[in-house]
């Protein structure tokens, strides 16, 4: 992984000064963010660096619901989401990889995974305030107010790749520590096992009980937003219930609550099987 980064970075050293300014149209793009009210001074704050090409950070805040109010030659920030992508999971397994010099490939791969999962990300953009400074359609804000992460968690991604892109690895690395790597709490929960699931499901085998049965209880909410409600049972007995945005989530959710019920009574009533 590191050679291909190595490669990557090499060839955008002599380009980013020369990032195309072309690709968004100026005049469109300044007077949406004219219209929003836009906070320059905050957002440099946000990023911690000062923008060589703001055109490029403009960019990483430019959600493609909001194209549809614009002009051909404007570009939503996919593209940088896809580089910031690449640069924030280098920068995190260099963080772990130096913290941790005994720790297996394995481990340092979970850890990883779970401080650049969508849902962390999506909460990092929360804690910063991205939702201020992003341009989108009426739709994709009712999203991000429903509590959607993928519409943050990829803006966080741009950013990284704006700064990248702007400024090189120095940007990119202080922004990615600052808003991720220097939190200890964060970090110590992604050292944790929070497969709820695979826990409970250990236990349940365990005492002989039989494993879980997860029941959805309701859906809510329009296709592009649906809630989930899922019950978990031991045999006959129910152990908790979750809400979450997919089943996923959900079940996850109901397991986490099942191993509370377990844990503050002690034990269960449900009868082993024979």
């Amino acid at each position: 992984m590191f050679n291909a980064f190595g490669k990557l970075y090499t060839w955008f050293l002599p380009h980013r000064s020369r990032a195309p300014r072309n690709t968004l149209d100026g005049n469109a793009l300044s007077a949406a963010f004219s219209e929003k009210k836009f906070d320059f001074a905050r957002f440099e704050q946000v990023l911690g660096h000062h923008p060589k090409n703001w055109n490029l950070f403009l960019e990483s805040l430019l959600h493609r619901s909001y194209l549809q109010y614009l002009g051909p030659q404007v570009k939503s920030n996919e593209r940088l989401e896809f580089l910031g992508d690449s640069i924030l999971n280098f920068l995190v397994a260099e963080y772990l990889y130096r913290l941790y010099p005994s720790m297996e490939e394995g481990d340092l791969t979970k850890v990883r995974s779970r401080l650049v999962n969508r849902k962390s990300l999506a909460q990092r953009a929360k804690d910063l305030r991205l939702s201020d400074f992003l341009l989108l359609s009426s739709s994709a804000l009712q999203s991000v107010e429903g509590g959607s992460d993928s519409i943050l968690a990829d803006a966080f991604e741009a950013i990284i790749g704006a700064l990248y892109i702007d400024g090189g690895l120095p940007p990119a690395r202080n922004f990615v520590t600052r808003s991720l790597l220097s939190d200890s709490s964060i970090l110590n929960s992604a050292l944790t096992d929070d497969n709820y699931k695979s826990a409970l499901l250990e236990y349940s085998q365990a005492r002989s009980l039989g494993v879980p049965r997860y029941a959805i209880l309701r859906e809510d909410g329009p296709d592009h937003d649906r809630r989930f409600t899922i019950e978990v049972f031991l045999g006959a007995e129910s152990l908790g219930t979750g809400t979450g945005k997919s089943k996923k989530d959900a079940e996850q959710a109901a397991a986490a609550q099942a191993l509370e019920h377990i844990n503050s009574h002690h034990s269960i009533t449900t009868e082993p099987r024979e």
